[in-house]
């Protein structure tokens, strides 16, 4: 079972945002995806809060997904389905067999700034297909916007991300919700969060 100590700090923030997103449908079931599920906290512990939401965890890590399994067998929660192995950079058709319009929320957390343009782009791609019309994908993490990356904190994690790997780095808001437009969805909210990150809510047209 991995741990990580910035989704202990961040989940109750996000999920505040999410509850409050979702307020509004909260009468009926929903499905969602969560991409990048890494330990597994996040979403054991959304279920655990969000009890009218079922939820399906990927990863593309065999590490990840057995301690997705475990916090499941854990925690006894009973709306998190297996995870699935899923590659956002890869084609819609190929996420885990999930059909067209089938999800009411799809959710990204801390995703963008460690992986390819690529993913990004895959992820709006593959959002646009199979959320349901007015369906959400929020995104978790730290930004650019316009070109302009603060605080310095931020500056320099993009910086060190880029050495590690030149595909990585801190995205940029606009140029994401450029991507979100062009495949059915706008950039509907954007709430600031501690430690200099942000949620960005985008909903399906």
């Amino acid at each position: 079972m991995l741990l990580s100590p910035a989704a202990d700090r961040n989940q109750d923030d996000i999920l505040s945002v999410l509850a409050e997103v979702l307020e509004e449908q909260s009468h009926r079931e929903l499905f969602g995806l969560e991409l990048g599920s890494g330990t597994g906290q996040h979403v054991v512990h959304f279920a655990q809060e969000l009890t009218y939401i079922t939820w399906l965890p990927s990863d593309i890590k065999e590490e990840s997904r057995a301690s997705i399994r475990a916090y499941i067998g854990a925690t006894k929660v009973t709306r998190v389905l297996e995870p699935v192995h899923l590659d956002a950079s890869e084609p819609w058709e190929k996420w885990a067999g999930l059909p067209r319009s089938s999800c009411d929320i799809i959710v990204a957390i801390n995703l963008f700034h460690v992986s390819s343009f690529k993913t990004a782009e895959g992820v709006f791609q593959g959002a646009g297909e199979i959320l349901k019309q007015n369906g959400i994908l929020m995104t978790y993490g730290p930004y650019a916007i316009n070109g302009v990356i603060i605080p310095a904190s931020n500056e320099e994690l993009d910086r060190t991300l880029r050495e590690r790997n030149p595909e990585w780095g801190l995205p940029d808001i606009d140029v994401l919700r450029q991507i979100a437009f062009s495949n059915g969805m706008r950039l509907e909210r954007m709430i600031e969060m501690p430690e200099s990150n942000k949620c960005l809510v985008f909903r399906k047209l």
